[in-house]
């Protein structure tokens, strides 16, 4: 992902308003090709949902690379960088630090499981014009209940920070559907053997082989996303039959793919 010619977006202000009364702040927003102007930490956490589209996440050491059906949970006063490499409808929860007391306290990628989506989009609809004891305050009370009980994501792409790491991973992202072994990847990396498995698994915390089983999964996703033929994903991803690569899908999202698109662009039909 390249970030050159992407808009630079500037820090919302919203996460800069401190304000018990208002624990629950919503914000939707559709960017294309856009990014951080610059990293900024504020006030308030921010939980950053994307119902369609890839997003690129930085905070501090951790790099991820989120697919639609996640969201990125950022802590107050975190240091943070998003970037949207492609359309993207956005939704944001910007929640005061009175209310933050028993979420993560560290960046996370948390799973949106059904009900927690209604709630992100109703509070969207909802707006920050509630008062205390209002239907809208209490709805936004539920919202950060659900959020506490969210379960934390496997499904994220952790990114390096070493440069022969990052070289590595840029060749598999570059040529998913190819089996490079890992003496071609230490080649490329400028890195043996050895230390290129010792550094995926002290950076990311996987082995090599794990992390391109994610980028693939990925690397479907985004594809797919795009309208392109199962069959064809399948093929360019370097799966030997349509049924190996559904099987994979299936166990990762718990839904066939056409099955798992049916819903996101329901879900995009609804809010977009």
């Amino acid at each position: 992902m390249t970030f050159e010619n992407m808009t630079k977006l500037p820090p919302v202000t919203l996460g800069y308003t401190v304000n018990p009364s208002v624990p629950v702040i919503p914000l939707a927003m559709h960017v294309s090709r856009a990014g951080c102007a610059a990293s900024h930490a504020h006030p308030r956490g921010q939980l950053v949902y994307a119902s369609n589209g890839v997003m690129q996440v930085v905070c501090g050491r951790d790099v991820w690379m989120v697919p639609p059906s996640l969201a990125v949970w950022i802590p107050p006063g975190v240091e943070h960088e998003v970037y949207f490499p492609g359309d993207v409808s956005l939704r944001n929860v910007f929640i005061d630090p009175s209310c933050v007391s028993e979420l993560p306290t560290t960046c996370a990628v948390l799973q949106v499981h059904p009900l927690l989506r209604e709630l992100i989009l109703k509070a969207v609809m909802i707006g920050d014009a509630y008062a205390p004891a209002t239907a809208g305050y209490r709805l936004m009370l539920v919202l950060l209940d659900e959020l506490r009980e969210a379960r934390q994501s496997q499904l994220c792409l952790p990114m390096a920070r070493d440069t022969r790491a990052r070289r590595a991973m840029a060749a598999l992202r570059d040529n998913p559907g190819q089996t490079l072994d890992l003496d071609a990847l230490a080649d490329l990396s400028g890195a043996s053997s050895r230390t290129l498995s010792r550094l995926f698994i002290s950076e990311t915390g996987l082995t090599i082989g794990q992390w391109r089983k994610t980028l693939l999964l990925h690397e479907a996703i985004d594809r797919l996303g795009q309208g392109q033929l199962v069959s064809r994903v399948a093929m360019d991803l370097g799966y030997q039959s349509i049924s190996a690569f559904i099987t994979m899908f299936r166990q990762a999202l718990g839904s066939s793919p056409g099955r798992y698109f049916r819903s996101t662009i329901a879900n995009v039909d609804r809010i977009g």
